[in-house]
């Protein structure tokens, strides 16, 4: 399983409330079965969940006999690679913790891209 950031550092956790992941253990880790690469840990926004609901992948709608409450915004969740990207050239990408994003998803994402979009605990 790789479970190092895009700095190369250990992988910081994402969230367990809501808990996330492709292996639902709070970290963007990934693995050769997550076909999608949920490997980018956001900070949910109104805009990008609106987006996504648009785009296919509603995130924000609960499903009850699944105990998933629903993204909601300022939720962190382990977002798929290529949707953060699609996002980007929407103009509705959310920001982006950069800790608990998984190295993988510069195999999609540039990292000129993650910076742009980060987000910093001392400017939120």
């Amino acid at each position: 399983m790789d479970t190092l950031n895009v700095f190369g550092q250990p992988l910081a956790t994402c969230s367990n409330n809501p808990l996330t992941g492709f292996f639902r253990d709070g970290t963007c880790s990934v693995n050769e079965q997550d076909q999608g690469l949920h490997s980018v840990c956001i900070i949910a926004t109104e805009e990008f969940l609106a987006f996504s609901k648009a785009t296919g992948n509603d995130l924000s709608t609960p499903i009850p006999q699944y105990n998933f409450a629903g993204v909601k915004p300022g939720d962190k969740w382990c977002l798929v690679a290529a949707r953060f990207l699609q996002a980007v050239n929407h103009n509705a990408a959310p920001k982006v913790y950069l800790e608990a994003t998984n190295e993988r998803t510069l195999e999609i994402v540039p990292m000129d891209v993650l910076l742009a979009h980060a987000y910093y605990k001392d400017k939120a």
